[in-house]
């Protein structure tokens, strides 16, 4: 990860980019997850068939590939946010937070889903629970 700074403004211009990314990445954790409900499922129903045969091919193989691509896509759009220094702390809801500096410190400028914009900051070891407004926020 890299170790930049960003301004109030940087951040806030990054947003609706990473906004963008943010929905995408959400989209594709739901339909992943409902995927791995379908296949349990679909795993579940099939131990309890009598019907099945010793030498069937495995019926859930191109199920489970298609999980193996989606959980890589899932990690290199988690990797994406690292690589342009935004730390990604929740997806659902999205919580982003930007490396920054108030008053001379270094904090971390918070903004959580449904924010016009970033508006608030805490310390490196606050966490979400210690959020302060910005200055002229």
């Amino acid at each position: 990860m890299t170790s930049k700074k960003f301004t109030l403004s940087e951040a806030n211009a990054l947003l609706p980019r990473l906004q963008g990314e943010l929905a995408r990445l959400q989209q594709l954790t739901n339909t992943f997850e409902e995927r791995v409900t379908e296949l349990k499922r679909m795993k579940n129903g099939y131990a309890r068939s009598s019907e099945r045969l010793s030498d069937d091919p495995d019926p859930f193989f191109e199920l489970e590939g298609e999980l193996e691509f989606m959980r890589m896509e899932i990690e290199l759009a988690i990797q994406n946010f690292e690589r342009q220094g935004v730390q990604l702390k929740m997806i659902h809801p999205g919580l982003l937070d930007f490396p920054g500096e108030v008053d001379g410190r270094d904090v971390l400028l918070c903004w959580k889903e449904g924010e016009r914009s970033i508006t608030h900051y805490h310390g490196w070891d606050e966490g979400f629970a210690g959020r302060k407004s910005l200055p002229g926020a």
